[in-house]
């Protein structure tokens, strides 16, 4: 978890005089590791009484072919590269920007899978 309230120091390093304290409403979110395999999301409330749709793990992705302007969806075999962090294609944690092998072949995700729900991605050629 996360402070995501204004930092205690001023840009020249003096201190700000604290005129509240830190709230409960302040504090992030855990992040959302999306995994490879049987379909499984989270339904979470927002601030404002709104939800976000989070993917805990995805078997399938709506993959576009960019040529053909069709979109058809295919099985996620595996996470290739993620210029995000290294690590997560050891862990095959699925993120925006990510490279997947699927049954169509390599494509980008473009969408954020712990924010929208689901996993749209490009084929790449």
């Amino acid at each position: 978890m996360l402070w995501q309230g204004r930092s205690v120091r001023k840009p020249t390093g003096g201190r700000y005089r604290l005129r509240l304290v830190k709230r409960r409403r302040e504090i992030g979110s855990a992040p959302t590791d999306s995994h490879i395999g049987k379909d499984r999301r989270a339904i979470v409330r927002i601030t404002g009484g709104n939800i976000k749709v989070r993917t805990m793990r995805a078997e399938y992705a709506n993959v576009a072919d960019p040529d053909s302007g069709t979109v058809r969806r295919a099985r996620i075999e595996t996470v290739e590269e993620n210029i995000a962090n290294p690590n997560y294609v050891r862990r095959n944690l699925l993120t925006k920007g990510a490279v997947i092998r699927t049954e169509a072949g390599r494509a980008r995700i473009i969408s954020r899978p712990g924010q929208e729900g689901v996993i749209n991605a490009v084929l790449l050629k």
